[in-house]
């Protein structure tokens, strides 16, 4: 876990005066179900110890000056007539939420702000929720106001679909908000019900591992997945009146309705069913004490990734394939939207040495790329840290 730069001493340096406080968001890992929270289906995250860190101070204009310490460059922008940046996309998440607060008539204040993180961008590990929830706690705070953590997250999300531009579900900037330390988040992203759930805290650890490829297509297939789970409920419908989300398609359901799907549709939705539905076994499992049983979900759920929702990569797959060779080793699964990032795998803490020396020799024996391991632990959701 790398330590995170002071933005205050940054802060400090550059606007000449001490910041008024500092927040925190987290990244996040999601244990199991992948692509279902823009099928209004359920999702199983755990926020990261990973974060992003905003130092800021109120100003009394309407001004406001960020600067990311990762980039090294400042952007500075008006809070009227808020626009995208096509120079400093980055500056696209704080310009978002600021368009959002607004447009959700919030009267938001300028400030200052130095922004630092630790969630390694391009892994899959939502660097631009977490990026997204810090930026909204330091308006909260620079304008006096306070919004609910459901809210917060639902207008973050509306902050990355309308301002940012991707189409993306509520799960990571839900976790980033309300994420528990040594818990995983059960959420129903149609109805925004959510309860943790215990992670084990002995004896085993989640272990990340980064395939270092850079993402390629996300946003594309994103998009066009999709588009085919929407085709699916548009064909699933004459024979289920009022059907709106696939995740009112139960898996016996949809095994005598799926003669009525073409292929990939079919592919597509019967992974999200599947899906939904290994979330829920999940969690009973998890409940029972059976790390195990939830390891063998989570390969499942990577089989189905790969090979009905075709979201996965050779590099991911060499990940998967080579973690499930070590003894010790649960499950292991692709976590993110795929095509690059990471894998996620439950490990026992005996064997998690023999983890990563193999899974690095045969990675890079597979792709001629190094992989890079993060050996982590649940944590709390979104904070003031000063």
């Amino acid at each position: 876990m790398p330590t995170p730069v002071d933005p205050s001493l940054i802060f400090q340096s550059r606007y000449g005066h001490a910041p008024e406080a500092v927040v925190r968001a987290p990244g996040r890992v999601n244990l199991i179900g992948e692509h279902t929270d823009y099928n209004h289906g359920y999702v199983f995250p755990a926020a990261l110890e990973f974060d992003i860190r905003i130092a800021m101070a109120p100003r009394d204009d309407r001004q406001v000056r960020v600067f990311a310490e990762s980039y090294g460059r400042e952007s500075i922008f008006s809070l009227d007539g808020l626009v995208r940046s096509d120079a400093e996309p980055w500056s696209n998440y704080v310009r978002g939420v600021a368009f959002v607060l607004a447009e959700a008539g919030y009267a938001l204040a300028g400030m200052d702000a130095v922004v630092v993180g630790t969630v390694p961008v391009g892994s899959g590990l939502s660097s631009s929720a977490a990026f997204e929830m810090a930026a909204c706690w330091a308006f909260e705070l620079a304008s006096g106001i306070e919004i609910d953590p459901v809210r917060r997250a639902v207008l973050c999300q509306r902050a990355e679909n309308r301002f940012v531009g991707m189409n993306c579900g509520i799960m990571d900037q839900f976790i980033s908000s309300l994420g528990k330390a040594n818990h995983a988040l059960f959420i129903d992203t149609h109805s925004l019900e959510f309860r943790p759930v215990p992670l084990p805290t002995s004896g085993v650890s989640l272990v990340i591992t980064n395939t270092n490829r850079p993402h390629e297509l996300v946003k594309s297939a994103y998009n066009e997945r999709r588009a085919e789970c929407e085709r699916a409920v548009e064909l699933l419908r004459p024979e289920m009146p009022g059907l709106e989300f696939l995740r009112d398609v139960s898996e016996a359901r949809f095994d005598a309705l799926k003669g009525l799907l073409p292929d990939p549709v079919v592919r597509r939705a019967k992974h999200v069913v599947t899906e939904d539905e290994r979330v829920l076994r999940a969690i009973r499992v998890l409940e029972a004490g059976d790390g195990a049983a939830f390891g063998e979900l989570m390969t499942a759920s990577h089989r189905s990734l790969r090979d009905d929702y075709e979201v996965s990569c050779p590099e991911l797959d060499a990940l998967v394939a080579a973690a499930l060779t070590v003894e010790g080793v649960y499950g292991s699964r692709m976590t993110g939207a795929g095509f690059g990032g990471c894998t996620v795998s439950l490990v026992a803490d005996a064997a998690a040495p023999e983890f990563q020396d193999r899974v690095r020799r045969a990675y890079t024996r597979a792709t001629c790329l190094e992989p890079s391991f993060y050996v982590c632990r649940a944590a709390e959701g979104a904070s003031r840290i000063a």
